[in-house]
């Protein structure tokens, strides 16, 4: 009789994260008691069994290369026992079992250039997609907006002062990966794709292209023999949806590729119910390194909110207790028809508002 054959393991999916953990928050997993915090970038976990854990939050720039990640280490083997996890918006936290070692533990993050914040009603640090390091289809490096603007919002992420916790994301293209948020910095073509003919039938899968457009803009064609594809100019809403599944429709340009300003996304229903982002800002220049377009008109945004909202509002609860007009008054920005709602029927929306007609 043959030996049952061992099974293979399962190498996809979430690896179990447990192994990891700091002893303490393995040990009193699911048995914490409540939480809070000493100050902004610490939070403070206490369990029903009387542990306590102290977890320092750091900011990081996102694309980190194999020096700073030693040294993080190092700064985590010297000053926090050894065990540090990352946040999905790629803060650092280190965990340590004694408030002692909060202290000095912070004051060598600070020393070596790593902000501790990021925690309460701060500017947390931005979501965002890969950009042109990693992403195939970047319109902009989304990594570089964060690191350009996190550099002018480096007192607000490492202090509580807003009236809410205010959360960022960018994304590289319009498929938007960032998610939604409170401000929002996407790209914005404004002009239809570029195709090479000449390479289409060898690159694309047609049907799936022409499927891949929500306008339904795209049909197949023969150009110079050779089976391609053509845009509808009057129907394309310049999203690029279909230059990843087909590189030879160009649709990042230098010049016609903008970035635009969103605001008023949440995912959270407390207090109110999860919305939707809305466009404030359009046709700002893509202007790498420092985007400094973006970052006024953010820190504008960020000001205005700061001023005038009250204690607990999400930026959307803000615009919605003020409304559309007020908050262009004191954004200072300028209105058009084509923000807020910017697809063909916005306006049958807008005219159901009482705050704004077209």
């Amino acid at each position: 009789m043959s030996q049952p054959q061992m099974r293979r393991a399962i190498e996809s999916g979430v690896p179990d994260n447990k192994q990891f953990l700091h002893p303490l928050l393995a040990k009193n997993y699911g048995n914490w008691k409540y939480h809070d915090r000493p100050r902004p970038g610490v939070l403070h976990h206490v369990s029903h069994d009387g542990d306590e854990v102290w977890s320092v939050r750091a900011g990081t720039q996102r694309q980190m290369d194999v020096h700073t990640i030693r040294l993080l280490c190092d700064l985590a083997d010297k000053y926090a026992e050894s065990h540090v996890r990352f946040t999905i918006r790629s803060n650092i936290e280190f965990m340590v079992s004694s408030f002692a070692k909060v202290g000095p533990l912070i004051e060598a993050l600070e020393k070596n250039g790593f902000p501790v914040g990021g925690t309460g009603n701060s500017v947390s640090m931005i979501a965002h997609t890969q950009g042109w390091l990693h992403c195939d289809i970047p319109g902009t490096d989304a990594s570089g907006v964060v690191k350009a603007l996190m550099d002018e919002l480096y007192d607000e992420f490492r202090r509580e002062e807003m009236p809410n916790r205010v959360h960022l994301s960018t994304s590289c293209c319009e498929i938007n990966c960032g998610g939604q948020a409170d401000i929002a910095i996407i790209v914005q073509h404004t002009k239809p794709p570029k195709i090479n003919h000449d390479l289409v039938a060898n690159v694309c899968e047609r049907p799936a292209v022409v499927a891949r457009c929500p306008v339904a803009a795209i049909r197949p064609a023969l150009v110079n023999g050779k089976p391609s594809l053509e845009v509808d100019e009057k129907k394309c809403i310049c999203c690029g949806a279909c230059y990843p599944p087909c590189p030879p429709m160009q649709i990042n340009d230098p010049e016609h590729s903008k970035l635009a300003i969103w605001v008023g996304g949440k995912n959270s229903n407390a207090r109110a119910k999860p919305t939707f982002m809305k466009m404030v800002a359009a046709g700002l220049p893509n202007n790498p390194p420092r985007w400094p377009e973006v970052a006024e008109i953010v820190k504008r945004i960020l000001h205005a909110y700061k001023s005038d909202a009250r204690p607990w509002e999400r930026m959307s609860d803000w615009i919605e207790r003020i409304g559309w007009p007020r908050f262009f008054e004191r954004t200072e920005m300028p209105f058009t028809k084509y923000l807020i709602d910017d697809w063909r029927g916005a306006r049958v929306n807008l005219n159901a508002s009482t705050h704004i007609r077209f």
